[in-house]
């Protein structure tokens, strides 16, 4: 309007010149500390680096990826290479479809394949190490393969007939439109469904028998779900059953009936479903099957007259086997020693055979088959992997501030004397209802072989039992999983599981909020900490809701914009609002440079109030044997958050 004063655009883009300019020194200084302080490890470095080498070696021959079965054809995925091969013969009679390389994807890894019902044409999804965001190719196969189409920020994807193709395309780490493309007669791509609210993420999925197409809106508590008839690819998506808060549902079809997946009804932990496709408003939802109290549901398979249900329970996994036919479940424990699985591909409800994987921290996967017709669990010797035979399991339950039992799984090797001097290296996480990560890791191995203890805390906050668990540790209860941590690692102590002198915790992304919190309420429990990635300044963070995942975080964190209430029980454990002079543990952090969930702007900050504090107190103690911690950073210019390369995760 006439007469408004315009602000001068030198003085109006000041603090934001100013606050990139602070970012810019803080990463340069702590650059130069870490090219300081890195060559101090150089022979430890290269020690581990050929350890680990030679460990990948002799247990990657076991990791090969699953394969996809489309009757008598297999396809596979190694070394950048597609394969295609016949179901009967042997692994060394296959054909080279063709390489990432061929495609121009050298830098990447292929995230995602899928193959049209008639095995005209293949949809592959390529991702690099820097970028969330992954490329999708489709590729027409035949004699001599070729690119028919390719589409950038694509996040899932799914074949409705033999030349329809429905996609996501992501941005800014959202998902919100599905799109439908064509490749025969008249080629088009058209915008399906929007999704207008921003605590939503939306993928899309294919029933088991290929009938439906189901657009899945989900935010952390509920979710929506839109059918596609594959049989009219271009008809409107159909709604199965409206929003409804804290609600839910994921969608499986067999016989004109929808199998839900669903957390509706008492109490809100996992229960199987059924309902007719004509009329599939909850109030037609019929119970087939509930989990136990305090089951976590870790993966779900339809077959054409069975499913599958993975569950763990107290630690021990297990396969619940439904039958449609006789009504009756059976249960199967999985080996004791098991910690986590891989379901491989059934394109093929109809098979007679469901493949997994098994595996623990410290155990290389080894592959399981479960026969229907036979009813039993079948281990498969494809190639002899050598077990581990000087590692014990243990489970233990500590007992929390509030009575609350906490499962605690710890390995060491059982020819270790004197466990009380051997030292420990304790896993956190606690969020989003995600359990630990207890897939093989070579490092774990290596570890155990060199004497360490190895214990994972399955505190409140993550989902190892069941979905209440998540429920008792996010929002207003984060302390919970804080407290958690304090019983279990105390609890290790007093069994004379090392000692605080020689324990060491480690943590990634969201488990970084607990760990950080730990540091500034119980330095004395840990020497050291090592963060990847690690979410420490909640508060700051939560209060932007320009950032990507501000607003859809909200339903974990709180939101301290609008709640005063939140706003203080956030800052009660925030690990950067907390840091105070006191004698903290050594902490190392590695940090990306273009990390878009945790920004390096909170590390950078975080890393100097801590070492400003640790410094104070150090001068302010003048006691015999005082110490200063050894507080680093490494910023990785390449890699994207927690994810990377196994020659990355080397180097790391």
């Amino acid at each position: 309007q006439e007469g408004t004063r315009i602000p001068s655009k030198g003085k109006q883009n000041t603090p934001i010149v100013t606050s990139e300019l602070l970012q810019k020194n803080l990463l340069k200084s702590e650059q130069e500390i870490w090219n300081d302080i890195s060559p101090t490890y150089k022979s430890m470095t290269k020690r581990i680096k050929e350890k680990l080498e030679e460990l990948h070696n002799k247990y990657t021959f076991n990791s090969g990826s699953p394969r996809i079965r489309f009757g008598e054809n297999v396809y596979f995925e190694e070394n950048g290479c597609i394969f295609l091969s016949k179901a009967d013969d042997d692994e060394e009679n296959v054909d080279i479809l063709f390489s990432t390389d061929d495609l121009g994807f050298s830098d990447a890894f292929i995230q995602r394949i899928r193959i049209s019902p008639d095995q005209t044409y293949m949809a592959i999804s390529f991702k690099s190490e820097n970028s969330e965001e992954a490329t999708c190719v489709i590729m027409k196969l035949g004699h001599f393969p070729v690119v028919e189409k390719v589409i950038p920020s694509v996040f899932s994807f799914e074949w409705a007939t033999n030349d329809v193709l429905y996609y996501t395309s992501q941005k800014n780490l959202k998902c919100q439109n599905v799109f439908m493309t064509t490749f025969t007669y008249q080629k088009h791509t058209k915008l399906v469904y929007t999704e207008q609210d921003a605590r939503f993420f939306v993928d899309i999925y294919l029933t088991k028998d290929r009938r439906f197409l189901t657009i899945n809106s989900n935010s952390k508590t509920t979710s929506e779900v839109w059918l596609v008839d594959c049989r009219h690819p271009f008809e409107l998506p159909a709604l199965v059953q409206a929003r409804t808060k804290g609600v839910i549902y994921h969608i499986e079809h067999r016989n004109d009936e929808l199998y839900i997946l669903t957390t509706y009804g008492e109490p809100a932990e996992y229960k199987l479903m059924k309902a007719p496709v004509t009329s599939s408003s909850k109030e037609n939802w019929q119970l087939v099957y509930a989990l136990e109290k305090k089951t976590k549901l870790v993966d779900f398979e339809m077959f054409s007259d069975d499913c599958i249900m993975f569950l763990k329970n107290t630690g021990h996994l297990y396969l619940n086997v439904i039958s449609f036919v006789s009504h009756s479940v059976q249960s199967i424990k999985l080996p004791t020693w098991a910690c986590e699985f891989e379901l491989e591909s059934h394109p093929e409800r109809s098979t007679s055979t469901c493949y997994f994987q098994l595996s623990s921290p410290v155990h290389p996967p080894k592959r399981f088959a479960y026969s229907f017709k036979e009813n039993n669990l079948i281990e498969q010797a494809v190639q002899e992997v050598p077990i581990i035979t000087n590692c014990h399991t243990t489970r233990l339950l500590a007992k929390s501030k509030d009575e609350t039992l906490v499962p605690i799984t710890v390995f060491h090797n059982m020819n270790s004397k004197e466990l009380h001097r051997k030292p420990l290296l304790v896993h956190v996480y606690g969020a989003y209802g995600i359990d630990l990560n207890m897939s093989f890791k070579e490092e774990k191995l290596m570890l155990i072989e060199e004497g360490w203890i190895l214990a994972y805390c399955h505190v409140r906050g993550g989902g190892e039992l069941g979905l209440s668990w998540h429920k008792d540790g996010c929002q207003h209860n984060k302390l919970k999983g804080l407290h958690d941590l304090r019983a279990c690692i105390t609890l290790l102590h007093e069994l004379g599981f090392s000692q605080p002198k020689h324990t060491a915790l480690a943590a990634a992304s969201a488990g970084g909020v607990l760990a950080g919190a730990l540091c500034n309420t119980d330095p004395e429990l840990v020497r050291a900490v090592v963060l990847q990635a690690p979410f420490v300044d909640v508060l700051n963070t939560m209060m932007k809701t320009h950032l990507p995942l501000t607003i859809e975080e909200q339903e974990e964190w709180g939101n301290p914009l609008e709640d005063e209430k939140c706003m203080k029980y956030i800052k009660s454990y925030c690990p950067y609002q907390n840091i105070k002079p006191q004698c903290y543990p050594s902490v190392f952090i590695t940090a990306y440079e273009n990390d878009q969930r945790v920004p390096l702007t909170g590390i950078l900050r975080y890393i100097q109030k801590l070492r400003k504090a640790a410094l104070r107190h150090a001068s302010r103690t003048s006691e015999k044997g005082n110490w200063i911690p050894n507080i680093i950073v490494d910023v990785q210019t390449s890699g994207s958050h927690c994810d990377s390369s196994w020659e990355h995760s080397l180097n790391e």
